[in-house]
């Protein structure tokens, strides 16, 4: 199926979770620092090991950076 991973077409497994596709990226679930929306809304961390993803979601994976 194909998802929308920070605005580019992305491959994933039928009913993957929130977390496998992370750990793709490099994002750890235990990772501070890091919020993620599906579809507009925000998704609470507890909720991303079990959070399985639909054809076409679109996912944003956002980062706090520090600086000035």
């Amino acid at each position: 199926m194909t998802i929308v991973l920070n605005g580019e077409e992305s491959e994933a497994r039928a009913g993957e979770t929130l977390a496998v596709v992370l750990e793709r990226l490099g994002v750890s679930v235990d990772q501070r620092g890091v919020a993620v929306a599906v579809d507009g809304e925000v998704v609470p961390r507890a909720r991303w090991r079990s959070f399985a993803l639909a054809e076409e979601a679109r996912v944003e994976v956002l980062t706090a950076m520090q600086g000035g």
